[in-house]
Formats: structure tokens, sequence, C-alpha cells
């Protein structure tokens, strides 16, 4: 399960953790220009705006899990099991194999309007990159600058909805997940004055109690109250040193220890690693497991003219600084 999150101060950030019980080898990807994108059933395109993105490399094509543009827009899939519903393909429509979507909106859309335009005529189609690798059962966060949108391709069709707080987790459907917010708006930062009764004599006993009631747990909707009562309530100075630590930290509000989520067989699901993405700048910031050392790439050191694929492995060990 996964958690994807948006966050403006002087610049714009977006970003997610991904939570899984495995690994694929993946890297931190550009693909310039240049890099020639061939979609199962729709055209070829050879000229784009480059990408920067965590992506896993098959036969030399990158399987974006969260990346964004040079210009500024970010796009995150997310496991959406059992509500996932992907299409035949559809004569007069753009057919678009889930794992080729995120590629396929970042290299030519420049904002959200742009994206839900070409939404329009798209079909998320029922293609396997190949038998090893089936479709992933997904939803998508796409974010610009100033708003971002939740798209699901469900069974009664494609639904793109505004997504007001800029958070995305998994099951159930956002607009379940976003009304499912009204039974926390008593929530609050502040210390909690005593309505239960009057005739009661009620103390506050401890800091933190206007937000007693908030769900701890690790589930996908429980994620998404305290993600986004973190993210609305988060107050961050305007550096990108500020930033990007206070990002990380709404992230670390929902992130997943081992142990705690038993997936079977000895396996648990884990925070493989967590991303900020800077959408003014390019750069791509993340942490993984073991290392909680932020580490950037950032996609304008590179030629981003070429044709060719720029990877990064993952440093995943521990980076730990000895003062003496």
């Amino acid at each position: 399960m996964c958690t994807a999150v948006t966050y403006n101060t002087n610049n714009h950030y977006f970003g997610r953790n991904l939570d899984l019980e495995y690994s694929y080898k993946e890297t931190v990807t550009i693909t310039p220009r240049n890099y020639e994108f061939k979609f199962r059933e729709s055209q070829t395109i050879k000229n784009h705006y480059a990408i920067i993105g965590m992506a896993y490399v098959a036969d030399n094509y990158p399987l974006y899990y969260d990346a964004i543009n040079e210009k500024g827009l970010g796009m995150a899939g997310l496991n959406f099991p059992t509500n996932a519903d992907y299409k035949e393909i559809e004569n007069g429509k753009n057919n678009i194999a889930p794992f080729e979507f995120i590629p396929y909106i970042l290299s030519q859309c420049s904002n959200i309007e742009e994206a839900k335009k070409l939404l329009e005529s798209i079909n998320i189609a029922k293609i396997n990159f190949s038998s090893e690798l089936p479709a992933s059962p997904l939803h998508w966060i796409i974010a610009d600058k100033e708003k971002s949108i939740t798209v699901e391709s469900v069974e009664d069709g494609l639904k793109v909805y505004e997504n007001p707080v800029g958070v995305l987790t998994n099951n159930p459907t956002f607009d379940i997940q976003l009304f499912n917010l009204n039974n926390y708006m008593s929530l609050s930062t502040e210390q909690p004055v005593n309505n239960f009764s009057q005739k009661l004599n009620l103390e506050t006993y401890s800091r933190g109690m206007g937000a007693m009631g908030m769900p701890g747990d690790l589930s996908s909707a429980s994620r998404f109250v305290k993600a986004t009562f973190t993210k609305m309530n988060s107050i961050s100075g305007d550096s990108e040193s500020e930033s990007i630590s206070q990002f990380f930290h709404i992230l670390g509000s929902v992130d997943q220890q081992r142990g705690c989520v038993h997936m079977g067989e000895g396996k648990y699901e884990i925070t493989i690693y967590s991303s900020c993405c800077n959408l003014d700048k390019g750069i791509y910031y993340y942490t993984t497991y073991e290392n909680s050392q932020i580490t950037g790439i950032d996609m304008y050191k590179e030629n981003l003219d070429s044709s060719n694929l720029v990877n990064y492995d993952l440093i995943k060990g521990q980076q730990i600084f000895m003062q003496n």
C-alpha cells in the first residue's frame, strides 16, 4: 500500500511512500527529451518533455512508479486492488496500458488542465507489459504547482476527481475517501474543551488531545485521514532544506515499519522508499527503509536532449555521520 502527497512552500513538492513487501531493482531514472516512447496501441512519441522519477527499467523501458516532468507536472500510481478495472481495446480512443500511463501523460502535458484534456480521449486498456509483468491494479494522482486530480479506471468507466487535499492512498475509491473526512471534522491542533457534559469536570491531562480520535492504524483509509490532517496543518520554513525536511516528516506520519503488516510466509510490508520531488527545480529526493539520509538527483545536471535513459541505483545502506 502507499501514500502520495503534495505540499507547497516557496516551491512546490510532490512525492510518495512506496509500501510493499518486496522490491524490484528500481532506480531513479531520467528519461531525456529524445528517448523514443513506444506505446503498444498508440503512436510513438519521439520528442517530449524530460522526466525524472522512480522506475523499474525492463527491456530499456521505464516502468515509472512516480515521476515529474520538466514543466512541473507530477504523477504517481498507487495500488488499487479489486477496484481497478482496465478495459478492452476501444476504437476511437487512445488505448494506453497501465504501465504506459505515467509516461504518456508526463511526456505531453505541462499542467493539470492539459492532462484533463488528454484524459478525455484515453482508455486505460487491459494490456500487460509481459507474461512475467502483468498489469498492476492502480489508480493515480496527478499534480501541478497549483492543484491535483485523482484518476481511477473502475467498472463504470474512467473517473477524474478534483483532489482538493492533494493526498492519495489506496482503497476505497477516492470519492469515499474524501467523504470520510467528514467523520473527523472535530480533529484539531488545539487542546479540546469539554463538550461532553457540563455536569462532569473533565480535564485536558496531556498535550495533543485535540487530535484524539485520529486513526493510527496502517489501513489505507486511516492513512488518508492522518496524512491529510498532517499535511493540511503542517507548517514549514521556505528554504529548500526546511521544505523537504517537512515533506519527509509528513510522509513519515504514515510510513510502515517491518513487522507491523504481515503478508504471510514471513513477509512484511515496509516503506521501501519515500520520495519528494521539487516541481520547480526538477530535483528528485528520496530516502529508503535502511537509509534515512536524504539523497537528491537534479535532472538538469544531465543531458536532457539525449535519447538514452539515465539510471541512478538507490543508496540503500544507512549513512551514519560520526560526530566524534
